[in-house]
């Protein structure tokens, strides 16, 4: 068989990780998560120095914005009476501002405009 004289030809292949997958306790996921959210742009420098992406990253800080981090995959669940009406299910929608000067404001997607207002002013000039 030719060989073409403009072909590529690898000459040395490394495999520098494995990817082996790693099991991560809820406190150990709860302390990297509440580092990420400390001063600006941390969430890519946290993911980097734990050695994870960043979109598993991102999951877990949804998750622990919505209270779930810790719930191991599964839903809370109640038994009611037949009789008695279903509770209607906890709202989990959050919104997370990030100010310029690098502070995080977590917020109900209900909040009250003018009083939203009033804190953001707080935290700017903070």
């Amino acid at each position: 068989m030719d060989r073409h004289k403009d072909s590529a030809q690898v000459q040395r292949l490394e495999v520098v990780e494995l990817g082996c997958r790693r099991r991560w306790t809820a406190e150990a996921k709860r302390r990297i998560v509440e580092e990420s959210f400390v001063g600006r742009r941390q969430a890519s420098a946290t993911a980097r120095r734990y050695g994870i992406s960043t979109s598993l990253l991102f999951s877990w800080r949804k998750a622990y914005r919505e209270g779930v981090l810790d719930a191991g995959g599964f839903v809370p669940a109640l038994v009611i009476d037949d009789n008695e009406p279903a509770p209607s299910p906890p709202r989990a929608s959050r919104i997370e501002i990030v100010t310029p000067n690098g502070h995080r404001v977590l917020v109900d997607d209900d909040v009250d405009d003018r009083a939203l207002a009033r804190v953001l002013a707080a935290v700017a000039r903070a």
